[in-house]
């Protein structure tokens, strides 16, 4: 990864460029149905979203331009131990360059620091490379989703156990 990338946590300024970034991704890949994040009202203003205890969402940065993000947060109707992976897009040009993995680093190293137990993650089935990525994180698939995240459109569900994937 580029060291001029900085990783930092989500101001309010960032709000439009990310919401641009997760809308503009899903339509790329064809993902932009409903029932997923496309639809969320919270979108557009993911710095007051993340502004709850046991939540973060970093945003990488390259010379003022936001280049994508990823978050965790504690979704509603999930076990006590465990947060979500949401949210997390890049801008094409940033893909392929290890700022993915980073940022899973970060959002792991986040919910490792909040003492969650597992991650949870929703996902479609264009979405192959995030899939991979997921994969070998340690990510595993489940039969069906947990929690209340409102996204009936979203047909893939994950977990990473972080006792067991250190």
């Amino acid at each position: 990864m580029n060291e001029e990338i900085t990783i930092r946590t989500i101001q309010a300024k960032d709000n439009a460029a990310l919401a641009n970034i997760i809308r503009s991704t899903l339509q790329e890949f064809g993902a932009n149905h409903p029932g997923t994040v496309y639809y969320d009202e919270s979108t557009d203003r993911l710095s007051t979203l993340f502004d709850v205890p046991g939540s973060t969402y970093f945003v990488a940065e390259q010379h003022g331009e936001v280049l994508g993000g990823g978050g965790i947060y504690p979704t509603i109707g999930l076990p006590a131990d465990t947060c979500e992976l949401v949210k997390m897009y890049l801008l094409p040009q940033s893909r392929g360059k290890g700022l993915g993995v980073a940022l899973l680093s970060r959002c792991i190293d986040f919910a490792r620091g909040k003492g969650y137990r597992n991650i949870y993650l929703e996902t479609m089935p264009e979405l192959k490379v995030a899939i991979k990525l997921y994969q070998m994180a340690g990510f595993k698939r489940l039969a069906s989703a947990m929690g209340q995240t409102g996204h009936y459109g979203c047909g893939i569900w994950m977990i990473l156990n972080l006792e067991l994937n250190k």
